[in-house]
């Protein structure tokens, strides 16, 4: 649980970073068994972190629309392609 609390703590990017260290340590084939899957715990729960505020920025991005007066005009859908 403290794992999990010290995660949602992490900015986007420090949880991005974070992924990435750990990807690039796993990749070099040197982490011992335990320690790899230690690894790939944390990282999927850092993975799971990030596609969250990713999902949080998307609805923040399907933001309305205004006019020049400032007057809602309507939705616009975020196209992440």
């Amino acid at each position: 649980m403290a794992e999990e609390a010290d995660i949602a703590a992490l900015s986007f990017e420090d949880a991005l970073k974070e992924l990435e260290r750990i990807v690039a340590r796993l990749e070099s084939g040197e982490a011992q068994l335990q320690e790899a899957i230690d690894l790939y715990e944390r990282g999927d729960q850092l993975r799971r972190q990030c596609a969250a505020r990713l999902d949080a920025a998307q609805a923040r991005i399907e933001a309305i629309r205004t006019d020049a007066e400032g007057r809602p005009t309507g939705a616009t859908a975020f196209n992440a392609g």
